[in-house]
């Protein structure tokens, strides 16, 4: 008989005695409740870790109608994940910070019909607690079936057409623009062309307006190309531009990871990177150092975009009123402009 009491599983009636609280407290720390005292909290978590008290998230399921579990929903083609260095970053983040509050991140993928069908499913049989964008493109038809199942959504990025609907946490993308442009310009370059992202995103609309935004008139059509991120996007728009204007003598690349494909295009067409081209990007991915020569390029904080757009999901979960959150960037100078 002492063998099995000895076995027995600790309860919370086990760690509430243990804390010297009440059971009720003990709940409110686990679920992360703020409305607990310092010193209840921490001797909570003293005397979870000294019963060896493990939480059963069936259980608390039942009460709480909490999974324990956040989608990350990534609206890009699966092939993306694997290329844009950026990703791992935002999934890292993400999953190390979800820990820290006893949840796991289930990532999903939405990039075409079928993917956005599984997610909408996976949504309305409240599987998660809630969801973080990544990707999100406007107009997607997700957002819809997300807004009718009322579950808690964050955007790593703003959500064009809904910034006032989806919180949101992102990097200044148009002033971050600006300022690349406006360093391409002081440099004494006059043929200052852009490849740009995909129009539907903040990435790709707001980072153009901060081109244009210092060029005005300069910006002018035949200067501006549209890729969609990948490398052989910023490869193709670079020899159009070549094609298109041949005495271009500066590219802004909307992400490091297309314009290590100008770069290649450039390297091809015989044209000395930064003397004949300056060459600038955008992100500051592990891509900007690996590039020859060196990408200058704009600092782009995704970590702290991460962590931010965490915090605020956790936020809304908590039933917290939250406000978009929009971080500066900086200019990196390195060797290609």
């Amino acid at each position: 008989m002492s063998n099995l009491a000895a076995r027995k599983r600790p309860t919370i009636h086990d760690v509430a005695a243990a804390a010297g609280v009440s059971r009720g407290t003990v709940s409110r720390v686990l679920n992360g409740k703020s409305n607990v005292s310092l010193s209840a909290e921490t001797a909570v978590r003293r005397a979870v870790a000294e019963t060896g008290y493990v939480v059963n998230r069936a259980a608390r399921s039942l009460v709480t109608s909490r999974t324990g579990s956040i989608v990350m929903v990534l609206s890009e083609p699966q092939e993306r994940l694997f290329e844009d260095p950026n990703f791992s970053v935002l999934m890292r983040v993400a999953t190390n910070q979800l820990a820290e509050r006893d949840m796991s991140l289930v990532l999903m993928i939405a990039g075409d019909d079928r993917g956005r069908d599984r997610v909408a499913r996976y949504l309305r049989g409240g599987h998660a607690d809630g969801a973080l964008l990544v990707s999100t493109h406007a107009g997607d038809p997700l957002l819809d079936e997300i807004e009718r199942s009322g579950i808690p959504a964050v955007a790593c990025g703003a959500v064009l057409g809904r910034e006032s609907v989806i919180p949101y946490a992102a990097a200044d993308d148009r002033g971050g623009a600006r300022a690349m442009t406006e360093y391409l310009v002081s440099l004494g370059r006059r043929k200052i062309g852009m490849i740009t992202g995909p129009l539907d995103t903040p990435g790709g609309a707001l980072r153009l307006e901060g081109f244009t935004g210092v060029l005005g008139r300069k910006a002018a059509k035949q200067l501006v190309v549209h890729g969609d991120y990948t490398q052989a996007a910023g490869e193709a728009a670079m020899r159009r531009l070549l094609a298109a204007v041949p005495d271009i003598d500066a590219v802004f690349v909307a992400s490091d990871l297309m314009a290590a494909g100008a770069l290649q295009a450039l390297h091809e067409a015989g044209r000395r990177v930064p003397e004949d081209v300056a060459v600038g990007g955008f992100d500051d991915s592990v891509i900007a150092s690996a590039t020859r020569p060196a990408l200058t390029t704009v600092r782009h904080p995704l970590a702290r975009v991460a962590e931010e757009t965490v915090r605020l999901l956790i936020e809304l979960l908590d039933e917290h009123e939250v406000e978009p959150v929009v971080l500066p960037t900086e200019l990196v100078v390195r060797d290609s402009a």
